[in-house]
């Protein structure tokens, strides 16, 4: 994870270290990491497609996804929001799986429930690079 383009952060320094806890998670591609961060409710919605909802969903189809490429960097760009709900803007660079590099701009938006688990995401990116 890359943090050195980081401009805005709106959150404490509590909720930004655990974000970045989250966001190394993702960036491992550890699947049993990642979904410790998420309510056993939480939805996750990628683009215009329909949600993934509870971690075992969420597990399988994101675990799929990440099979197919190598490595995953988020490069933090904006953070903005509460610590309760958030919107992280970055660009996600991406190892594919026959070493070529591409590099996507995202969005996040995070809301935790009261108990700090994630229960809702829904980022926006244009991954196509990545599968094509």
């Amino acid at each position: 994870m890359k943090t050195d383009s980081l401009r805005i952060n709106q959150l404490s320094k509590p909720a930004y270290e655990r974000y970045l806890r989250y966001l190394q998670a993702l960036d491992s591609l550890d699947i049993e990491a990642y979904t410790k961060f998420l309510a056993d409710d939480c939805e996750v919605r990628s683009n215009n497609n329909f949600p993934m909802q509870g971690k075992e969903a969420i597990m399988q189809e994101l675990g799929a996804y990440w099979q197919s490429f190598k490595k995953l960097e988020h490069d933090l760009l904006n953070i903005y929001g509460t610590d309760q709900n958030y919107v992280l803007e970055a660009v996600n660079h991406y190892t594919l799986l026959d070493g070529k590099k591409v590099s996507i701009p995202a969005v996040a938006f995070t809301d935790l429930n009261e108990d700090g688990l994630v229960k809702s995401v829904r980022f926006y990116t244009d991954t196509t690079p990545v599968f094509a």
